[in-house]
Order: C-alpha cells, then structure tokens, then sequence
C-alpha cells in the first residue's frame, strides 16, 4: 500500500485513541469526570469517581480502540513500522486529546490493546505482572509502571530484536512515564493512593 494510505492509517489511530471513553461514560451518569478526583478520564478515576460498573465499561472499550488502531493496519499487511506507529499514535490520541486541549487518560489500558494486536503473549506477561503488582501494593500506578518495563525487559532477553516492536514498546514506557510523572513523585514519597483509600 502507498504511503499516503500508511499516513491515513496512522491518523485514523490517533483519532481513535482520542475517543474520550471514560469522558462519555462519566457523563451518561451525570458526572464530568475531569472535575472528579484526579481529573483524569481514565478508568482508575472513573472507578474512584462514578462505580465500579462504569469503570469496567472504560477497561474494556479503552484497551479495544487501541487494539483496532494497530490491527487494521496489520491485517492490511502494512509494514511493521507503519503498525507500531499506528499503535503508538492512539496512546498519545488517547493521552493528549485534541478534542480536550490536548489532556486525556495516562494510556494504560490503551497501550495494552494496542500491544496486543502486534504481541499477544508478551502483552499478557506485562498485564499479568502489572495486576501481580497491583494486587500486592494495592497501587494502580506502580503496577501499570512495573508491567510495561516487564515487558520491554522480556524483549530485551529474548535476543530476537524486531526494531519496531522495540521501538514501540519504548514508547509506550516513555509515555507512560510522562504520564505518570507526579504519580512517580508521590511514589517516592510514600503519598501515593493505594486502592480503597480514600483521599485526605
């Protein structure tokens, strides 16, 4: 396929990481989830802010638009680069949201849809160490941090470098570190909130 139509694709990406789940969501409930806890239309706030049910409505419809992002294009038989930017551009669709000034969710869920399109087993170990962390420190945060350097280790030890799964899995720890910036700031401080614990 032309270039052009590798362009299209990697732009129909973004804008399908830019759909605001947890935003819609919230608001079916009568809540602006951005003016709620943290701010943020992920689903750990929708789940502090608005229940549990609609949280696991956002846990399963944030991971599938990421998963659509870089599997259209693979089953295009697009180029492995062409797939991994596609995967990349829905995270930061999904993270810096033109449709709300560039603000959005920090693309946990999303990452992992996308990933999983391109490497189903190497997804399910980063989400199996993630949750494993997750229930052991009750911190969604510190898990979702852990399970995806998980994973770019594992990559790493197995010596089979596919540079573009390389690529993107850096990305998506790059990002996520972003994204978790003032969480990792509250990690050192021993201030971050475990689940279940309501805020001061």
């Amino acid at each position: 396929m032309s270039t052009v139509s590798a362009v299209l694709l990697i732009i129909l990406a973004y804008f399908l990481g830019c759909i605001p789940t947890g935003l819609l969501i919230a608001r079916a409930r009568g809540v602006d989830i951005r003016q709620k806890g943290s701010g943020n239309i992920g689903a750990t706030n929708v789940l502090r802010s608005v229940g549990l049910v609609p949280a696991i409505v956002v846990i399963i419809a944030d991971p599938l638009k990421g998963f659509l992002a870089a599997f259209i294009p693979k089953m295009l038989g697009m180029d492995p680069w062409v797939v991994g930017l596609a995967a990349l551009a829905a995270v930061i669709g999904h993270n810096f949201n033109i449709f709300l000034r560039f603000r959005g969710g920090k693309g946990i869920a999303t990452t992992l849809g996308s990933y999983l399109a391109i490497d189903p087993l190497l997804t399910l170990f980063a989400a199996i160490v993630g949750i494993a962390t997750i229930a052991l420190g009750r911190m969604v945060s510190l898990g979702s941090l852990i399970g995806l350097l998980a994973a770019l280790l594992l990559f790493l030890y197995k010596g089979v470098y596919v540079w573009p799964q390389f690529f993107v899995l850096t990305g998506f720890l790059v990002l996520a570190f972003v994204r978790h910036w003032s969480n990792i700031q509250k990690l050192a401080k021993g201030t971050e909130r475990r689940i279940g614990q309501k805020s001061s």
